[in-house]
C-alpha cells in the first residue's frame, strides 16, 4: 500500500470488510475491557456507556491509532462485527467533528446540530503498514448516549479479539516479512 495514490473522488469513501448483513470495526482497549466483552460477547460493566467510545472500520487506521496494540490502554485489538442497519444508522445521524469540513450550514447551526448530536465523525488521513499517509481519509465514528447502547445491546453480532494477528503483523513489519495478504481485504462500503 506504500505510495497508493487514490483519485480525488475517492478520498472520503468508507472502506471496510462487510457481507450483506454486517460490517465490521475495530477498537482497541485494555484487557480488563476486551476479557470481559470476549466473555459476555458484548461490551459490559467495564466499559462505560457515559463517555463518548470511537468505532473505525479501517484496520490500518486503528493499527496507526494504537501503535499496532502497543499503547498503553489499547493492548487489545477487538474486531466488532455489527449489524449494517446499526451502522447505517450511526452514519446517517453523524455530524462532522470541524466546521471546516462543513460546507451546507452556517457555523452556528453546525455548532448546533452537533452540540445535539449522538455521534460524530471524522476523517482522518488513511495510512499505510509504517504509519504514512496513502492519499485518502479514513472515517472514525465517535458515539455516546442512546446511540452507545444500541451499539453495545442491539447491534454488535460478534467480537473478535485479534491482537494475536497483530501483534505477528508488527513482528512481521519490523523483521521485514510481511505481505499485504496478512491484511484484511477492506472494499468500498455501499
Amino acid at each position: 500500500m506504500k505510495g497508493l495514490i487514490m483519485k480525488k473522488e475517492e478520498k472520503k469513501n468508507i472502506y471496510a470488510v462487510f457481507d450483506d448483513k454486517t460490517i465490521r470495526v475495530y477498537q482497541a482497549y485494555n484487557n480488563e475491557i476486551a476479557d470481559e466483552a470476549l466473555k459476555l460477547g458484548k461490551f459490559g460493566s467495564k466499559f462505560s456507556l457515559n463517555r463518548m467510545t470511537w468505532i473505525k472500520p479501517s484496520f490500518l487506521w486503528m493499527m496507526y491509532r494504537s501503535g499496532w496494540a502497543s499503547k498503553q490502554g489499547q493492548e487489545r485489538i477487538l474486531a466488532i462485527d455489527l449489524k449494517r442497519e446499526g451502522f447505517d444508522e450511526i452514519v446517517k445521524n453523524s455530524v462532522l467533528s470541524s466546521f471546516r469540513e462543513v460546507s451546507d450550514l452556517s457555523k452556528e447551526e453546525w455548532k448546533n446540530k452537533l452540540d445535539n448530536s449522538e455521534v460524530r465523525c471524522q476523517w482522518d488521513p488513511d495510512r499505510d503498514i509504517y504509519g504514512n499517509p496513502i492519499g485518502r481519509r479514513a472515517i472514525q465514528l465517535g458515539i455516546k448516549g442512546e446511540t452507545v447502547r444500541k451499539y453495545v445491546n442491539e447491534w454488535i453480532v460478534n467480537i473478535t479479539d485479534i491482537t494475536d494477528k497483530v501483534v505477528e503483523m508488527r513482528n512481521s513489519i519490523q523483521n521485514g516479512t510481511f505481505s499485504e495478504v496478512m491484511l484484511p481485504e477492506e472494499i468500498k462500503y455501499i
